[in-house]
């Protein structure tokens, strides 16, 4: 299911991007990219639609991906 992002507290949504990328281990290639870079590049995705918040009702757990990622395992 997804969560409308805009509905989450601004604390809350930044936490779980931040455990996101964290997470993901992102690999930005040669240029060291900060923390609060990576997690404003997920937010504007997340604001352009690209990437969505989804609750797995199944795991109990909150991720982000792709909207095609989600379309393709719906």
């Amino acid at each position: 299911m997804i969560i409308p992002w805009q509905q989450l507290d601004a604390t809350t949504l930044n936490n779980l991007i931040e455990y996101y990328v964290l997470r993901e281990g992102t690999d930005y290639g040669e240029h060291e990219v900060s923390l609060d870079n990576k997690v404003e590049h997920v937010r504007q995705q997340l604001q352009s639609g690209d990437v969505v918040l989804v609750y797995s009702e199944l795991h109990e757990t909150v991720n982000l991906m792709s909207k095609q990622q989600f379309a393709d395992n719906m």
